[in-house]
């Protein structure tokens, strides 16, 4: 991402998942932490999101002392098109975007790559794990239909068979992304990821940007491997906190 500038808002759409008033906070750092616990408590909050870089040491221990839950991880990779030139090379998987009416077959494969996943809705024990689960499928629908949320999706199909897709965006004039990718399990070691990231590199330079972003949880080490034999570099990196407000909201929370 281009900046994670410090902002606080209420997120409908974890409202709709979990049942519960959940806000969000991004590049929350200890001077702003105030400003986010009183939004919290005037808009009468449940559980709050919220990210900080790992280097601000005194905002996550503040936050730790606060009662905020690590649920995760984020690293950051990136691949400067100007310092190192795209690869010409085609992946090994032929990669193509997504057509009309194939929504479903993505939301399918997210279902399955993304059960039980290791992400911070996941490490929180109180949310539902297959309101967890759900939410990474609807991620990747919301990606094939609305371009506010990705302006391309692409699939690699391997003998009519739809294996995995990605979904990609513009974070700013300079920066793409491929922010969500699915591999179907049995499909997983045949150069299927790398073709997507190779194919993300060429769309992310067609459309001017000189740089592309990866990001993932830091135990997921098979992509970062990926990454970095593409020519990315580690660049920064988030801690994700859940924290729970329930002294007087009667909220149903189960532990």
């Amino acid at each position: 991402m281009e900046s994670e500038s410090p902002r606080i808002e209420l997120s409908p759409i974890d409202e709709e998942r979990f049942g519960i008033k959940t806000a969000r906070a991004t590049g929350l750092t200890l001077s702003f932490l105030p400003e986010v616990m009183e939004f919290c408590q005037t808009q009468r909050v449940c559980l709050l999101i919220s990210r900080c870089l790992t280097s601000d040491l005194e905002a996550a221990q503040t936050m730790e002392r606060e009662g905020f839950l690590l649920t995760d991880t984020l690293v950051y990779y990136q691949r400067d098109f100007e310092r190192k030139a795209v690869l010409e090379e085609a992946g090994s998987v032929p990669v193509r975007p997504i057509r009309p009416g194939e929504e479903e077959a993505v939301g399918r494969i997210a279902a399955e790559c993304f059960s039980g996943y290791l992400g911070h809705y996941h490490a929180d024990r109180r949310l539902d794990r297959a309101k967890c689960d759900k939410t990474y499928v609807d991620w990747a629908v919301r990606c094939c239909l609305h371009r506010e949320v990705a302006e391309q999706v692409v699939l690699a199909e391997v003998g009519r068979e739809i294996l995995g897709f990605a979904a990609l965006r513009l974070n700013g004039p300079k920066e793409g992304e491929a922010f969500l990718i699915g591999v179907l399990p049995k499909a997983q070691g045949k150069g299927i990821y790398r073709s997507f990231i190779l194919d993300g590199m060429r769309w992310c330079l067609s459309l001017g940007a000189t740089r592309m972003v990866e990001s993932t949880q830091i135990t997921n080490l098979a992509v970062q491997k990926v990454w970095i034999r593409l020519g990315f570099e580690p660049s920064h990196s988030f801690y994700t906190y859940h924290k729970w407000f329930e002294e007087s909201y009667g909220a149903k929370i189960r532990w």
